[in-house]
């Protein structure tokens, strides 16, 4: 199938409601309607979770240009090679240009065929030595997880602290494979942060291109108040070759870095709607911060406080 592209208009417009999923919604006569929410984020590391987790949207205008291009360069062309293009460019500007950040993630994940709650996690991340530190708002707010990858490129360790009474345990070394770092987990925390997505990203479409019944889209809006490029890609029939039915990207447009991902599975039945399997999201990206080892040290006094 060929690749589609559309701009945003009064009747046509996507939606970012609240920076948590690409919707359409329903109009009185049952019909699907689009149109352009701009998400308002407000949340800090100290806030307690009933301001962290608050959302305010309103009617955005759709932006204008994007910084790189999602045209075939020839009719005969897969209709995912422009976003694997995109997808690799990304990759290399994120190894060139962002050193660290930090950001709010928002993630949702199917663990074991149910969908689990949405997790708010404040997170620090360093790609070299890669490093994280993850502070959970919600809904386990004060769980705290540290991991640092081994020096000869081993899985690492986690250092993780509970929240609620288990916290009086203390800070304890994990696995970050094992069963308990893994618990209500779909991934290890190696695979944490825009680059990981990045790459997984590219090593999807690798896959995919080889294959057709592939329906790609793209269009401008808005989330959390910066210019970001949505991309979807359809696979209308369920093959073993396809991993998910439908995939949403969200590539913010200054950054030129992907800054969500939504994943859903085909439904059961014809006309019902296809189950998310899995959601991400990075809010409010602080790029390049000169952390230092102490910012991921276990001895850092901000971490695993009473």
């Amino acid at each position: 199938m060929r690749s589609c592209s559309f701009q945003t208009s009064k009747s046509n417009r996507l939606i970012l409601v609240a920076a948590t999923a690409f919707l359409s919604v329903p109009s009185a006569k049952g019909q699907q309607t689009n149109q352009l929410i701009e998400p308002v984020f407000r949340v800090a590391h100290e806030e307690p979770i009933g301001q962290t987790t608050q959302l305010a949207s309103r009617i955005a205008p759709a932006a204008l240009h994007t910084p790189f291009s999602l045209e075939k360069q020839n009719p005969a062309e897969h209709p995912l090679m422009p976003a694997l293009r995109v997808a690799q460019s990304s990759l290399q500007k994120i190894d060139t240009n962002i050193h660290d950040y930090t950001a709010i993630l928002r993630k949702q994940e199917r663990i074991n065929g149910t969908l689990a709650d949405e997790e708010v996690v404040f997170i620090k991340v360093r790609h070299r030595p890669f490093a994280v530190y993850m502070y959970f708002l919600s809904p386990h707010k004060g769980r705290e997880c540290l991991y640092n990858a081994a020096s000869d490129g081993g899985k690492g360790v986690l250092v993780a602290r509970d929240c609620g009474w288990r916290r009086r345990i203390g800070a304890v070394e994990l696995d970050p494979e094992g069963g308990m770092a893994m618990k209500g987990q779909k991934y290890p925390i190696m695979k944490l942060g825009i680059r990981e997505l990045t790459n997984e990203l590219i090593t999807v479409a690798s896959n995919d291109v080889q294959f057709g019944e592939c329906d790609v889209r793209h269009a401008q809006g808005k989330m959390a108040g910066r210019p970001v490029t949505w991309i979807q890609v359809t696979h209308p029939t369920k093959r073993a070759n396809f991993r998910f039915h439908k995939a949403e990207v969200f590539i913010d447009n200054k950054l030129q870095v992907p800054v969500r991902y939504n994943a859903y599975t085909w439904p059961e039945q014809p006309g019902q709607d296809p189950p998310l399997e899995e959601s991400y999201t990075y809010l409010k990206l602080k790029v390049n911060n000169d952390f230092t080892d102490l910012d991921f040290s276990r001895d850092n006094p901000a971490f695993f406080k009473n």
